[in-house]
């Protein structure tokens, strides 16, 4: 009985492990199709020449394909990558942290402040730093501190759930409106800016902006990827978390920490960028189950690849004309929740 269990089980760990493999390969396949499509004019042969010729030895691609291949579109397929699955992390570890299946990182109100701190940068000027990272730092302070205050207000109710996302809510509609009047009191040129940041976009993609988020995402992943039990235990319940040794309100406190200062590095780049957080790991929970040790890996996955794809639509639908990429993704996430509203499937959440 204990060897047919033991089996049973092993069986149940492979498949999954093969999903997270096999979505490996797709994003790898995806980002190979992504680097060949653009504006410029490249046959798939020349792009992978010079996308390769840096690592094996082939004869060297023409100046023009390498420039484009290496200095426009590996960067902006590399970030593409990076956000959709730090961002896709974020989401699963904030929907297993406060145990609501609509939780994401932008409930925290840090897209809100992130947004409101890039439009006080380009309607009045004012920020932390001057030069050419005044949106970006402005974005990445206003986001730590709306994480601050959602942390402060939780912490004295407990860091229960309901008193994180309340707490949120009203973070996000504080800065959302001080945004909204900045906006009615910018000028037509400033007001463009802040509405084309808000709706987010890759364009501006450089090796400058890729290494920042790549740094976050190997600081914050390894620990919230390492405490998939505490998360099993927690979305069990509160007292059962505890029955079982773990400090919730630890947990909590820094899970919240990190995922805050992952989606506030990332959003700085890309502006705001919707439902990448929010369907991920429920994409993710259909194929591998709530297991926060596969969850976690696989929400990073399906996020990569969404918004990778997400991006490679909106650069070529209408090119040389680029739709923002935020469009797409919501345009993407909003008939998922109206399918998953219509079939009122609960099987996947526990």
């Amino acid at each position: 009985m204990r060897g047919k269990a033991l089996r049973l089980y092993r069986g149940f760990v492979r498949r999954k492990v093969w999903v997270i493999l096999s979505l490996l390969l797709l994003l790898f396949l995806l980002s190979l199709l992504s680097l060949s499509l653009g504006a410029a004019r490249l046959g798939p042969g020349e792009v992978w020449r010079a996308f390769f010729s840096r690592f094996l030895p082939l004869s060297p691609p023409d100046r023009l394909s390498e420039v484009i291949v290496w200095e426009l579109r590996v960067p902006r397929v590399l970030l593409a990558v990076l956000a959709g699955a730090g961002l896709a992390l974020a989401g699963a570890v904030s929907q297993g942290l406060l145990r609501n299946p609509l939780a994401s990182p932008y409930t925290l109100g840090i897209s809100s402040a992130a947004g409101f701190g890039a439009s006080l940068a380009l309607v009045l000027g004012l920020g932390v730093v001057g030069g050419e990272y005044l949106v970006v730092a402005n974005a990445f302070c206003f986001a730590l501190l709306a994480t601050l205050l959602v942390w402060a207000l939780g912490l004295k109710k407990g860091m229960s759930p309901e008193s994180v996302i309340l707490a949120g809510i009203a973070v996000m509609y504080l800065f959302s409106s001080l945004t909204s009047i900045l906006q009615y009191a910018a000028e037509p040129r400033a007001l463009q800016g802040v509405v084309f940041w808000l709706m987010g976009g890759l364009h501006t993609a450089t090796w400058e902006g890729v290494l920042p988020v790549l740094v976050l995402l190997l600081l914050c992943s390894p620990p919230l990827l390492g405490s998939s039990w505490d998360l099993n235990a927690i979305a069990v319940g509160d007292e059962t978390a505890r029955s079982l040794g773990v400090n919730v309100k630890r947990v909590r406190g820094m899970g919240l920490v990190l995922l805050s200062l992952l989606t506030a590095g990332i959003v700085s780049f890309t502006g705001t960028i919707g439902f990448i957080g929010l369907v991920s790991p429920h994409l993710a929970r259909m194929l591998v189950g709530g297991d926060h040790r596969f969850l976690l890996p696989c929400s990073c996955l399906v996020g990569a690849l969404l918004l990778l794809g997400a991006d490679t639509l909106a650069r070529t639908l209408l090119a040389p004309t680029e739709i923002p990429v935020g469009a797409i993704t919501s345009l993407l996430g909003i008939p998922f929740f109206l399918h998953l509203l219509l079939r009122k499937r609960r099987d996947y959440w526990p």
